[in-house]
């Protein structure tokens, strides 16, 4: 079933993206009147790049996160199978 449900979540994955990046742009426009720094820039502060890098990467994680286990649900509701593990293997001491 993991076959099937793999071209969903690619694609699912890559709306997570576009709306992350929706979602930091609104964000960043907050912070800051200028767009946010890249790190290919020349002449930017390291302090402004970090806490953009930080955000963004916050922001992103945090959709994605939420999308892919949201996807997995109605796929599951759908299928009757959950695509992956069901819960974390308990870690050995």
């Amino acid at each position: 079933m993991s076959l099937v449900f793999k071209p969903i979540g690619i694609i699912t994955g890559l709306l997570a993206g576009i709306i992350g990046k929706k979602i930091f742009d609104l964000v960043w426009g907050l912070i800051d009147e200028e767009d946010a720094p890249e790190p290919q820039y020349r002449e930017i502060g390291l302090v402004k790049l970090g806490l953009a890098l930080v955000i963004q990467g916050a922001i992103f994680r945090a959709v994605r996160g939420l999308t892919e286990h949201g996807t997995r649900h109605a796929f599951a509701r759908l299928t009757g199978e959950w695509p992956g593990e069901e819960k974390p293997e308990p870690k050995e001491d």
